[in-house]
């Protein structure tokens, strides 16, 4: 039985970088359950080089900082793949070139970038793709947990808040005349390429996993079944939501063995 209602159904993925992104597992498990699975990446460079693992037939080439990229990726998959059930939004940049600053010390064009990139991106997928999202489809974006007052996220901790805020004024928009959906996974901290160029991530990344109930941290596979499961029809109840996936560390602030370490 196939429970998520996923087979025979298109997907297109955003930002997927190499194997260790979250896009990737979750391009890998709708492949799985028998979806088609389109993929857009950066560059023409990232395409070559993911073209040993995914067919080129499938990997589209998008810069969502330029909307005119946007505009002709969709019309470029429109001529191959008329409907799309379900977006999934993957896509972070931070500019840290010059290195790790106080939050107060953020340049305005480093936020601006950031804030178009990782959140703004969203609204302008969503407003040219519109047309050819079936009815119920689902869009899904990547969020972020409890950790948003960690010193080492920086401004990109507002920025996350502002893409989950717009993923709840998207959902009511496009409720006006469809039923698309649109939802956040709220992840706690994961091993990705990505992680790895964020100062100080290592340490908060320790400390996170002492805080797990498990005392195991998360895996990226275990997010991107969530993302997995909210782009599918078996999740047609949820809309607007963000949906953290942490292992219980956001509550877990008291545990024993952390405390006792600290004090």
């Amino acid at each position: 039985m196939d429970f998520l209602g996923i087979t025979g159904k298109t997907f297109l993925l955003f930002g997927v970088a190499n194997r260790k992104s979250i896009a990737w597992y979750v391009g890998q498990t709708l492949e799985q359950c028998g979806a088609t699975v389109l993929y857009s990446v950066r560059s023409e460079q990232r395409k070559q080089q993911l073209s040993q693992w995914i067919d080129p037939q499938k990997l589209f080439i998008c810069d969502v900082e330029r909307e005119e990229e946007i505009a002709r990726l969709r019309s470029d998959i429109e001529k191959q793949f008329p409907i799309l059930d379900g977006v999934l939004h993957s896509i972070a940049f931070a500019n840290f070139s010059e290195g790790f600053k106080p939050f107060h010390e953020t340049k305005r064009a480093d936020f601006l970038q950031a804030t178009e990139i990782s959140c703004f991106s969203l609204m302008e997928i969503s407003k040219h793709f519109k047309t050819l999202l079936s009815k119920n489809a689902s869009v899904v974006t990547m969020g972020i947990s409890s950790q948003v007052t960690a010193v080492h996220y920086g401004y990109m901790s507002p920025i996350k808040a502002a893409l989950e805020s717009m993923v709840r004024f998207l959902a009511k928009s496009f409720s006006a005349d469809s039923e698309v959906r649109f939802n956040c996974v709220g992840s706690g901290p994961l091993k990705t390429s990505a992680s790895a160029g964020i100062p100080g991530f290592l340490k908060n990344y320790l400390f996170a996993e002492k805080l797990t109930l498990r005392k195991r941290a998360i895996t990226t596979q275990e997010v991107a079944n969530a993302a997995v499961f909210l782009l599918s029809p078996a999740s047609s109840g949820i809309n607007g939501q963000t949906l953290t996936v942490n292992a219980g560390m956001d509550f877990n602030y008291f545990d024993e063995e952390v405390v006792g370490k600290a004090v």
